[in-house]
């Protein structure tokens, strides 16, 4: 060969490689950060620009170059987010993970098809265009969308929720849902990043600029409205008792008694203060009520003692003629007044998804056999002054937007999520279990109770804010027990989310693939 050639070659191999190195570094700081933005250790501010290294890496990479390099990303986000799956299964840890960070990896590689198109492109240097500033947005809660949808759904940690202290911010999740707020942060960093290339670029950078602080601005203009808008409304005391029982324990025969002693212990402490409604976690009674003669007289006992309060207790249903069912049960001076069966269940936790193909692996006999619900459930405190209609959300059910938006309109003023997270300990799962639902009240405009095991046991209202929580003197939530009753207000305040959904997410969808199929004509 050529000496100079083989110089040029080698030169050439030298850059790609540095090239290569530094894109790495890129994403693995992009990751970091979005890790960072998260509980624990929820440093909220870092998810609005933390995508902009990922953005910038993905700007020299051809399209296979840039789903390797997000997929790369994608693992280690996922991985430091979900990482208490393995207190439960490693193998089901590395499965989720390695799906999950496929969105990420379809994320970089629409960024950087999008990005190589001449229709995106400067008019003058080259590079990112302000279309790109929407698009790029779009597509990544087209993303989320089909995330919390596909498959049963896991919509976790959207980008969105990160912001769930941040109360001014979110308010507009009641027009757009979570996905306005993943919105919001993604074009931020698009900004962001566009401002920084073309500033290097000796361009200008004031349409970038001015279009993302426009859009900032017309949110926290509309979440400090709501904010300061608050309508007058009727008051209901609720309590919430919280447990702490270890979850190698929850079914342990010797351990029934000493369950139902603290819950009552508990439940009787919380009475004191005059509720309306004591809620107790899911699953909390250790065994089946309604099939279980001496468990039932033990609770209507205790109903009978607390009244004129109601008490609604988690627990699963196993009756010999029927399907069995993690429910919620209403009781009332010691009768039953009403049941919830949850309707959406975990795959591979509750039920087994595909059996035909699944039940051969050994682990099939580990997975629980419960059916879904059938029926939006609303009950009715119908023997308190305020006369309130709530629904429960059973464990993770408050994930799922569509299914808290359709007992909303079914005419629940208030949400109840009873769930027990004692399987993740003090991991960051309950308190990223607790930013769905905080969405879900501001979504919704209704007051949030929330009943685990180990924590997080709280109340929230229509805006988001946390009111108080169980916690020890210490101000620790997690592992401690507790009660806590807390004066709500029920608002009337229907929402556009509410009435119509998530036409937001719908418009992202239809946008992105629009914008796909016209780089595609345009190539």
């Amino acid at each position: 060969m050529n000496p100079a050639l083989a110089v040029a070659a080698k030169n050439i191999r030298n850059a790609a490689a540095k090239m290569l190195s530094s894109s790495i570094f890129l994403s693995i700081l992009s990751a970091t950060l979005l890790i960072l933005a998260f509980p624990k250790p929820d440093l909220v501010f870092l998810a609005w620009f933390a995508l902009v290294p990922w953005f910038f890496a993905l700007g020299k990479q051809k399209a296979l170059q840039a789903f390797l390099l997000s997929y790369l990303i994608g693992l280690i986000f996922f991985s430091g987010i979900v990482y208490w799956v393995t207190y439960v299964s490693s193998l089901g840890f590395a499965i989720l993970v390695c799906y999950l960070s496929l969105y990420f990896a379809v994320f970089g590689l629409l960024f950087s098809i999008n990005y190589k198109q001449p229709a995106l492109r400067s008019f003058s240097k080259g590079g990112p265009t302000t279309n790109n500033l929407f698009i790029i947005p779009c597509v990544w809660v087209a993303l989320e969308y089909i995330r919390a949808h596909l498959f049963s759904g896991f919509g976790w940690a959207l980008l969105g929720y990160s912001q769930y202290r941040n109360l001014a911010i979110i308010q507009i999740s009641d027009i757009t849902g979570a996905y306005g707020v993943s919105f919001l942060i993604v074009l931020v960093n698009v900004g962001i990043w566009q401002a920084i290339f073309r500033l290097r670029k000796k361009d200008s950078a004031i349409l970038p600029v001015f279009c993302t602080l426009f859009s900032v601005l017309l949110t926290l203009g509309y979440g400090y409205f709501r904010l300061n808008h608050r309508p007058e409304g009727k008051n209901i005391k609720v309590a919430v008792v919280q447990g702490n029982i270890p979850q190698w324990q929850k079914w342990q025969p010797q351990a029934r008694d000493f369950i139902l002693k603290r819950y009552s212990s508990l439940t009787e402490q919380a009475a004191r203060k005059k509720p309306e409604i004591i809620i107790w976690p899911e699953t909390s009674l250790p065994g089946y009520l309604e099939d279980d003669p001496e468990l039932l007289k033990e609770i209507t006992s205790l109903s009978n003692k607390i009244s004129p309060a109601y008490l609604l207790v988690g627990t699963p249903q196993a009756p010999l003629d029927r399907n069995s069912y993690n429910s919620a049960t209403l009781l009332f001076q010691g009768k039953i007044i009403q049941r919830y069966d949850k309707l959406h269940l975990v795959p591979f936790g509750e039920f087994m998804p595909w059996p035909g193909f699944f039940s051969r692996f050994s682990f099939a006999g580990l997975i629980g056999n419960f059916s879904p619900g059938e029926n939006y459930t609303v009950f009715s405190l119908d023997q308190t002054k305020a006369k309130v209609k709530f629904s429960v959300l059973i464990c993770f059910e408050d994930v799922f937007a569509h299914l808290t938006r359709n007992f909303s309109q079914t005419g629940a003023q208030v949400l109840v999520n009873m769930t027990n997270d004692a399987w993740f300990e003090d991991s960051s799962e309950p308190c990223q279990h607790l930013q769905a639902s905080v969405f879900r009240a501001v979504e919704n405009r209704v007051n949030l109770v929330r009943s685990a095991n180990t924590g997080i046991s709280c109340f929230i209202n229509p805006w988001g804010k946390i009111l108080s929580r169980v916690s020890n003197h210490l101000g620790q939530d997690v592992l401690v027990e507790g009660e806590k009753t807390q004066e709500l207000k029920i608002i009337s305040m229907p929402s556009f989310y509410t009435a119509f959904g998530d036409l937001f997410a719908g418009f992202c969808l239809i946008a992105s693939a629009f914008a796909l199929l016209s780089r595609r004509r345009a190539g």
